[in-house]
């Protein structure tokens, strides 16, 4: 095993939330997830606010350092202790939550084709580089797309921009998951400068992400109720009023 250096600290694109039994990093460059469970949340949390890999068991820091979680620096730069979250209630195992494949209804023509002109483009972003910024590439194209946008979206409006999306990617030949909609949902609407915000989260039990849309009102578009399980941790779209 290489030498393990005395001093690293946390990039700014790795945010880390901590349900107690377990801590979830999220690398918002690569989007790379890694879990650590109580022992080595710990361990995380003491090198946290010291900067400084001694409390941090060699095998652990090493696997952190590979994976870019974790950067050697010459000196101490302690990084931000993780957002804690109240523990979930556990299942067990046993929670159950909507999956299935339910054939999308219609919309009319040419917001399936707005829409996957957005789906296209999403991908495009994505596969366009090295795999290991494709996130960050996502995140910025959202970014500069919400910036442009002058007013709030109303639900109504919102969840339109959604529906086509997932119609569109009902026949979309490539991977159309949350990630890929949501993106889609809030470039089409910004193409109309109308702005939701979106969300990127984590669930505890089991541990699972989610990107979502939201409307001025923060509420979710067309999403389950399993969707409030999810701790919001990169947003994108400052709020709105609604148009009068």
């Amino acid at each position: 095993m290489p030498e393990v250096p005395r001093y690293a600290t946390s990039p700014g694109h790795v945010h880390a939330v901590d349900f107690g039994h377990v801590l979830v990093l999220i690398d918002y460059r690569s989007g790379l997830v890694h879990c650590l469970l109580p022992a080595a949340a710990l361990q995380w949390r003491d090198s946290a606010g010291v900067g400084c890999l001694a409390a941090m068991a060699p095998a652990l820091a090493t696997s952190l350092l590979t994976t870019g979680l974790l950067n050697p620096t010459r000196s101490p730069e302690p990084w931000p202790a993780p957002v804690i979250v109240d523990p979930a209630q556990a299942s067990w195992g046993s929670a159950e939550h909507p999956a299935g494949t339910v054939r999308p209804p219609a919309v009319p023509y040419r917001s399936a084709i707005a829409a996957a002109a957005a789906l296209t483009f999403v991908v495009a972003v994505k596969r366009t580089g090295d795999t290991g910024s494709a996130m960050r590439r996502v995140t910025t194209a959202l970014s500069t797309a919400a910036s442009t946008c002058r007013h709030a979206a109303t639900p109504a409006e919102a969840r339109a921009a959604v529906r086509a999306v997932r119609y569109a990617g009902w026949h979309f030949p490539g991977r159309t998951a949350c990630l890929e909609e949501s993106a889609a949902a809030l470039l089409l609407l910004a193409a109309r400068r109308l702005a939701v915000r979106w969300c990127h989260g984590v669930a505890p039990d089991p541990v699972r992400l989610h990107a979502w849309i939201q409307t001025a009102d923060g509420a979710p578009v067309a999403e389950p109720s399993s969707t409030l399980a999810c701790t919001p941790v990169l947003t994108i779209g400052a709020p709105h009023r609604h148009r009068p």
